[in-house]
């Protein structure tokens, strides 16, 4: 299998801002049962194997911590990292664009309905 297709490795990227080695240890199997459950979601086995779960983890770390790495490089302008540096990496694959403007408007949603709930709540109190 190429490797080329995954995409360039952090390992291989070096600069100032990049952590030590030592800070970059983390636990392993954070993440096995959301995992597990997304990859029975998918299609997989609800039981996969160990090593599988291990892996897709290791490729869901890299992916993550890379996005990081390049939303940082492009706020670095700003000073402030946010929500927009990520959506601007992502905005050619429409896919992942969509979903994510989706789940960021679902999340706005909820926080005015929990105001909303907070509000009624409190005047229910002053009723009594």
């Amino acid at each position: 299998m190429n490797n080329s297709s995954i995409g360039p490795s952090t390992k291989a990227r070096v600069g100032a801002s990049q952590p030590s080695e030592s800070s970059l240890k983390r636990k392993r199997g954070m993440f096995q049962k959301d995992l597990q459950h997304m990859m029975y979601g998918f299609g997989d086995d609800s039981n996969p194997l160990p090593e599988t779960v291990a892996l897709v983890e290791d490729i869901v770390v890299d992916y993550v911590t890379d996005m990081v790495h390049k939303a940082q490089d492009i706020a670095t302008k700003r000073g402030k990292l946010l929500t927009e540096d990520f959506l601007f990496l992502i905005r050619k694959d429409l896919p992942k664009l969509n979903r994510c403007t989706e789940l960021l408007s679902m999340n706005e949603e909820l926080k005015q309905a929990r105001k909303a709930f907070e509000v009624d709540e409190e005047k229910l109190a002053t009723l009594e």
